[in-house]
């Protein structure tokens, strides 16, 4: 039996969990900053390394306490170590090096975007059998990867702008929804007309690479002529509530912005598992908690899809932990010298010794 502790702090969720053998999670400890950063529209880095500062030791005790283990029951810990925000690493980073500089466990430095393809091994049903298409949809990264073997990663195409959650989030802005988007714009979509805009699907044939800021830029141009010399007043109806402007329906701009951004998903992911023989298609990050994505992600592919529970679509510990098992089990170990990487592909790293 192998327990790690894993650590995460890559943006504004600080998290711990303990994770035995790759696969048991034992506790996943989540403290949320969306409340925190809501007001901003978006996450203030300051404000995410502060608020992780403050609640990180709570957080790592909660973790053990609800496993109920110690820390000399760890075998070691495994702390994320990017990409993401350097200041959110950093504390993260700093909490893991201390503790194993006190308990002298093995200190293991952990990619957050392999952390997310590992929380489809968290409590799996299953065996995964390689290779697989790897569709990797967050708030950062929008990534279509395909995985031979454990830690090993061809990387066939990403954004070459913006992310598909971060196009959530802008245009969860334009229509003055509740942050974040991806939840909201889901939730404006129900009963509106997915067809009603004609909203672009950009490198949808011949390339596996994604962009989402042109089909930004087509909702921005459907909704500010709605809005000009247009202001809100006090207790005018929510715009998630339906149509408060003259000629323009939130049901219909969010339903027909997700299809676009789900149709794109879904037809190179689709595509990708074709053309390389997958045996599975598995999705991560925090857009594969969308309904619509999986739905469509399930009826068209002609083999088996996985994605993680809710509490594993966002960011969590319990991925960075078994992801730290394989890691682990491979003969990685870390130094505290170890530092942080804001920018860090997963096609640089190492596969896994089996």
């Amino acid at each position: 039996m192998t327990l790690i502790l894993g650590i995460e702090t890559s943006c504004d969720e600080t998290a711990a969990a303990v994770v035995e053998d790759g696969m048991w999670q034992h506790s996943n400890i989540i403290a949320s900053q969306i409340d925190l950063h809501a007001q901003y529209g978006g996450v203030f880095p300051e404000v995410a390394a502060r608020a992780h500062v403050e609640v990180i030791g709570v957080v790592v005790e909660a973790a053990l306490d609800e496993a109920r283990l110690t820390l000399n029951d760890i075998d070691a810990i495994a702390v994320t170590q990017g990409p993401g925000l350097v200041t959110s690493l950093l504390v993260g980073m700093n909490y893991a090096k201390g503790l194993a500089l006190a308990t002298r466990k093995p200190l293991l430095g952990i990619n957050h975007l392999e952390g997310h393809i590992y929380s489809l091994w968290v409590n799996a049903e299953s065996p995964i059998e390689f290779p697989v298409i790897n569709l990797i949809v967050s708030g950062g990264h929008t990534e279509l990867l395909l995985m031979t073997g454990h830690g090993a990663y061809e990387k066939l195409g990403g954004t070459i702008d913006d992310a598909a959650g971060e196009a959530f989030d802008k245009v969860g802005r334009l229509l003055e929804l509740p942050y974040p988007g991806g939840p909201s714009i889901q939730k404006a979509a129900e009963g509106g007309n997915p067809t009603a805009y004609d909203f672009p699907r950009a490198l949808i044939d011949g390339s596996y690479d994604f962009s989402f800021s042109g089909l930004k830029t087509a909702v921005m141009r459907a909704v500010r002529p709605s809005q000009k010399g247009k202001k809100r007043k006090a207790g005018e109806e929510s715009l998630i509530e339906g149509e408060i402007r003259a000629g323009l329906s939130i049901r219909d701009v969010a339903a027909s912005f997700q299809t676009a951004v789900v149709d794109v998903l879904v037809t190179k992911t689709i595509q990708a598992a074709r053309e390389y023989g997958a045996t599975e298609i598995l999705m991560s990050g925090g857009v594969s908690a969308n309904k619509l994505l999986r739905e469509q992600m399930q009826v068209s592919s002609p083999v088996p899809v996985r994605y993680p529970v809710f509490q594993l679509c966002t960011d969590n510990a319990a991925m960075i932990a078994t992801a730290g098992y394989y890691r682990y089990e491979g003969g990685q170990r870390d130094d505290l010298a170890l530092d942080v990487r804001p920018t860090w592909y997963l096609d640089e790293l190492s596969p896994i010794n089996s």
